[in-house]
C-alpha cells in the first residue's frame, strides 16, 4: 500500500456503547476507548464516534434496531471498530452487513466471563459473542490472557492483535510519606467482579485488632456506586455493619485530578478483582510508585511484576487478610514494593505508542 492510499483509509467509524455520559466514565475500558481515539487522532486519524444507545451488553429491541440503523447508514467499505461491551450481542446486526462494512472487534474482556451472570445468561452472551466474533476481520484485545480467552470463543490466534493500554506518568515524582494511618486504596466501580466485598470480609478481621504489629489503617474506595447500584447500597451496609465503621471511605466517581491525588496519598492500591482484561488501574498504581496487592484473576497475573506487589489467588479471602496484615504492618516491605513498583511505571508504554500500534493493527486490516 502507497503512503497515499494509507493516507485516504486513516479513517475509522468507533461504535461506543452507552450515551455521551458514558463515554465520559472513568472506567478502564471507557478510559481506553477514550485515550486510544485521543491518540489516534493527535496520529492523523479521522475517527468518527457513534453512541449506541442501550443497556449493554443486555439491549433491548429498540436498542438493536436503532444499532442496526446506524451501521446500515454506513458508508461500504467503511473501518469500524465497535466497542466489545455491545459488539459481543450485536451478532444478527453485525452478519448482513459483514461484507461490506470492515469490522474490528475491541475486545476489554469476553462478556460471559463477567461476575454476577446465572448460566443461562453465561451461555447466551457465550454464543452471541462467538457468532459475532466470526465476523470480525479483526479483533483487538488489551492482554495476552484475553487473547487467549478469545481464541477460545473460536477466533483464529492470526486475526487477534494485543494492544495494550498506554499509561499517564504523574507530573510530579511521589512525596515522602505523610503521617497518619496507614492508607488503602481500591479503584474500581462496585460491581461483583471487582471484588469489594471480599476485601471487606477480610478487612473486618484485622479491624478489632491493635498494637505494633496492626498499625492504624483506612481503606479509600474510589469507583462508581451507579453502574450496579444493588451491589453498591450492599457494599456500603456490608461496611456498617462490621468492625470497619469510620474506616472505609467511599468518594465515587472522581476526575482525573483527583484520581491521582489518591495515588499519591496511597500507601498500597488493592484490587481483589475476579476477574481482570488488563486491570489498568495496577498501571497507574506502578506509574505513581504505588505498590499493589491483587488478585491473580485474569490478566492480573501479568500485568503486576513480582517486585512491585503481591499476589494472592481470587476469591480467596484468608490470604487476602495475611497479605493485608503483613503489608499494613510492614512498611519496610511496603518501601521495597514501592520501589519496584516505581522501577515498572518507568516501563510502561505511553499512549502515543500503544496508538502507533493500533493505528498498525488497522493499517492491515483488509
Amino acid at each position: 500500500m502507497t503512503a497515499v492510499d494509507t493516507a485516504r483509509r486513516r479513517s475509522a467509524c468507533l461504535l461506543a456503547p452507552g450515551s455521551a455520559a458514558d463515554w465520559a466514565t472513568p472506567t478502564g475500558g471507557y478510559r481506553y476507548d477514550r485515550q486510544m481515539v485521543a491518540a489516534l487522532r493527535d496520529a492523523g486519524w479521522a475517527i468518527e464516534l457513534r453512541h449506541l444507545a442501550g443497556t449493554w451488553p443486555w439491549p433491548d429491541a429498540a436498542a438493536l434496531a436503532a444499532a442496526a440503523a446506524q451501521t446500515a447508514a454506513l458508508a461500504d467499505g467503511t473501518l469500524v471498530v465497535a466497542d466489545g461491551l455491545a459488539f459481543g450481542v450485536l451478532d444478527a446486526v453485525v452478519a448482513p452487513q459483514a461484507e461490506r462494512l470492515r469490522w474490528v472487534a475491541l475486545v476489554h474482556h469476553p462478556l460471559h466471563l463477567e461476575t454476577g451472570l446465572d448460566d443461562t445468561q453465561r451461555q447466551q452472551l457465550h454464543a452471541r459473542e462467538g457468532r459475532a466474533l466470526q465476523h470480525a476481520r479483526q479483533v483487538i484485545v488489551t492482554s495476552a490472557r484475553t487473547a487467549r480467552d478469545v481464541a477460545a470463543l473460536g477466533v483464529a490466534p492470526e486475526r487477534i492483535a494485543v494492544v495494550e493500554p498506554g499509561t499517564e506518568r504523574p507530573s510530579a515524582p511521589p512525596g515522602p510519606r505523610r503521617p497518619g494511618p496507614v492508607r488503602l486504596l481500591c479503584v474500581a466501580t462496585l460491581t461483583p467482579r471487582k471484588g469489594h466485598a471480599l476485601l471487606l470480609q477480610a478487612l473486618a478481621e484485622l479491624a478489632g485488632l491493635a498494637g505494633p504489629d496492626c498499625p492504624d489503617w483506612e481503606l479509600h474506595a474510589v469507583g462508581s456506586p451507579t453502574r450496579d447500584p444493588a451491589t453498591a447500597a450492599a457494599l456500603v451496609a456490608q461496611a456498617r455493619a462490621t468492625a470497619l465503621a469510620g474506616r472505609v471511605h467511599w468518594h465515587g466517581e472522581v476526575d482525573e485530578a483527583t484520581l491521582q491525588a489518591h495515588y499519591a496519598a496511597a500507601d498500597l492500591l488493592v484490587l481483589p478483582s475476579l476477574h481482570e482484561g488488563y486491570g489498568m488501574v495496577v498501571a497507574e498504581a506502578l506509574a505513581a510508585g504505588v505498590p499493589v496487592l491483587a488478585s491473580s484473576a485474569g490478566a492480573l497475573a501479568q500485568t503486576l511484576p513480582a517486585a512491585a506487589g503481591w499476589q494472592v489467588p481470587p476469591g480467596d479471602v484468608p490470604a487476602l487478610q495475611a497479605a493485608l496484615a503483613r503489608c499494613i504492618a510492614d512498611p519496610a516491605l511496603r518501601a521495597r514494593l514501592a520501589a519496584g513498583a516505581a522501577a515498572a511505571g518507568r516501563q510502561l508504554p505511553d499512549w502515543p505508542t500503544q496508538a502507533a500500534r493500533f493505528s498498525a493493527v488497522l493499517d492491515s486490516v483488509p
